[in-house]
């Protein structure tokens, strides 16, 4: 009997075991000519790898150990190669889809992968972190036809494959850069929007300056997500190539007070300029005991611990506040990104609260189903009313109140109404607000001009132009809180609206 881990699961290395033997019935079929479309949907889905969930919980290492060879050829002779390409059609940045995989069909990864870079520079951090199940995978042929998005095939997990393969195999290459226009950018900010520009607006010959308000490059990718679920070498290794490519980048430079949008336009004399500053105001319960010591945003909490490494106690510069009992608010990503991180910085228990039910979660399944197995304590149907805390200022419990799912929202959800009388309290020394941010206000109040919501969006028409002439935006400053590929779909938009108009002046 083969032992699992304790979650259930096979072992990474039973799974490729599995997938050689499968690979190899499968290649025979191939070489013979004989392997057929109903041959490719009897072909299983390709599970990946993951760490034992009792020991990942405490360890920063990434939890998704990605496909082996194997599994890739097994996962992507699967494709049927639909020529309506509903697959390409969901996708926010339209990445070729058949054509990759059909590469991998082949075995031919650097040339899967340069189809790829068509349209995505960051393949080995969207194969990580993009929500594929609603997006690209969600049209899949292969899921629609049996009513199941799991059996689609794994775009995401082969997009991550590939981008791995070069890495690790010390091929990444420098996309190729059209000759000197004399024409100056600058994006402000350095989040996957950002990035994408930068990429998209060199390689057609502009010279590209890259503003970031961190020390370190790469936005909500280095301090939002955490190292267990996108490594940051990663990132880094996406923007070496970007320096490659000749893209310079400024860091601990804050638009807005280091200079405004107008100096580097007027001043440093840049001919166009891109706002990708994300969305960094963090949205709060607006309870009772809010401002009490242990209750945290979860961009804090999540920044010191991804960008500041709180977890190295005696090595971080910040401080780790410890906590044996955590309160997550909040069902997004971020708020799996915080309750999975809760218990790699010490927690025994954490527990995260949502006023819906698992089915109304915005969080990807995959998320919540290793928030799960990692042992988060889930509190559906049920939201803070106030926080307690003790007689040092400290806090002690959250009271709760229990919900109910009535009629659908503007969402399309259905609404959580509250049950009066039905208020408890759990026992916490921490709480973590996960709900969601705002647009960060500095851009706006130093720029004169330029047009927002009254949220603080950034307006912008459909090729991405602000009000401001030479002015473009997108990414989360525009979105409000969004996923890295919608960003990047805004960036390349923009990036094309750029190099058109520098391409007529």
């Amino acid at each position: 009997m083969i032992a699992k881990d304790s979650a259930g699961h096979q072992p990474p290395e039973v799974l490729a075991a599995q997938a050689e033997t499968l690979w190899a019935e499968i290649s025979a079929k191939k070489s013979a000519g004989t392997l057929t479309a109903k041959d490719r949907m009897a072909i299983p889905p390709q599970e990946m790898g993951t760490r034992d969930p009792e020991a990942r919980a405490r360890q920063m290492e990434e939890v998704a150990l990605g496909y082996t060879e194997a599994q890739a050829r097994c996962e992507a002779e699967r494709c049927l190669g639909c020529k309506n390409r509903p697959c390409m059609s969901a996708c926010p940045v339209g990445v070729p889809i058949p054509d990759f995989i059909a590469c991998i069909q082949d075995g031919k990864y650097a040339d899967a992968l340069a189809v790829i870079k068509t349209a995505n520079l960051l393949p080995a951090i969207c194969g990580r972190v993009c929500p594929q199940e609603k997006q690209c995978q969600s049209m899949c042929t292969l899921g629609k036809g049996q009513k199941d998005i799991h059996k689609s095939v794994s775009i995401g997990r082969l997009e991550r494959f590939v981008a791995d393969y070069e890495r690790e195999h010390g091929a990444i290459s420098v996309p190729q850069i059209a000759p000197s226009t004399g024409k100056k950018v600058a994006v402000i900010g350095s989040g996957p929007a950002g990035l994408t520009v930068a990429a998209d607006v060199r390689r057609a010959g502009h010279a590209v300056t890259v503003f970031e308000a961190f020390h370190k490059t790469g936005g909500v990718m280095v301090y939002g997500i955490p190292e267990f679920r996108l490594p940051k070498a990663i990132v880094s290794a996406e923007v070496e190539n970007l320096k490659k490519m000749g893209v310079e980048f400024r860091t601990n430079f804050l638009v807005g007070r280091t200079e405004t949008l107008e100096d580097l336009l007027e001043r440093e004399g840049f001919d166009a300029a891109f706002i990708g500053t994300g969305a960094g105001l963090p949205k709060f319960l607006n309870i009772e005991g809010e401002n009490l010591i242990g209750v945290f945003s979860a961009n804090e909490y999540l920044t010191r611990a991804n960008l500041m490494k709180a977890y190295l106690v005696g090595q971080a510069d910040t401080p780790l506040y410890k906590a044996s009992t955590v309160a997550v608010v909040g069902g997004g990503n971020v708020a799996m990104d915080a309750a999975r991180m809760a218990f790699r910085l010490g927690a025994e228990t954490v527990y995260c609260i949502y006023r819906r039910t698992r089915a109304e979660m915005p969080a990807r399944a995959e998320e919540v189903m290793h928030a799960e197995e990692e042992g988060v304590d889930f509190r559906f149907l049920q939201n803070p009313v106030r926080i307690i805390g003790d007689e040092n200022g400290k806090v002690r419990a959250l009271e709760v109140l229990d919900y109910e799912l009535g009629e659908p929202d503007a969402s399309g959800r259905r609404r959580p109404v509250p049950k009066p009388g039905t208020e408890h309290q759990l026992e916490v020394d921490a709480v973590i607000v996960a709900l969601g941010n705002d647009s960060n206000p500095l851009i706006s109040q130093t720029t004169k001009g330029l047009d927002v919501t009254p949220k603080g969006n950034v307006i912008v028409n459909a090729s991405q132009e602000t009000s401001l002439p030479r002015v473009w935006a997108g990414g989360d400053i525009v979105l409000g809180a969004a996923t890295v590929i919608l960003a990047m779909g805004e960036g390349r938009k923009a990036a094309a609206s750029i190099n058109t108009y520098l391409a007529s002046e």
